[in-house]
């Protein structure tokens, strides 16, 4: 199952594995929490995720921030 296939709960959390360029829907849902702000993130607008930490983000701030807590110089 993929971005363009949603079933699910409406208004329900959903719990995804983060892929490059794409995610897979482990649990139906309509919407993620940021890792970084705890912001409902509607799956269709969903466009910053970590592969690597599989956490979502609700903007490129957010995400620059979660990169910056996890690559400390």
């Amino acid at each position: 199952m993929n971005r363009h296939e949603m079933p699910g709960r409406p208004g329900g959390e959903a719990k995804l594995r983060y892929l490059d360029g794409d995610f897979q829907v482990v649990q139906p849902g309509s919407f993620v929490r940021c890792a970084i702000t705890g912001q409902a993130i509607p799956l269709t607008e969903l466009r910053y995720w970590s592969v690597d930490h599989q956490e979502p983000y609700i903007d490129a701030v957010a995400a620059s921030r979660a990169y910056s807590s996890h690559h400390p110089r």
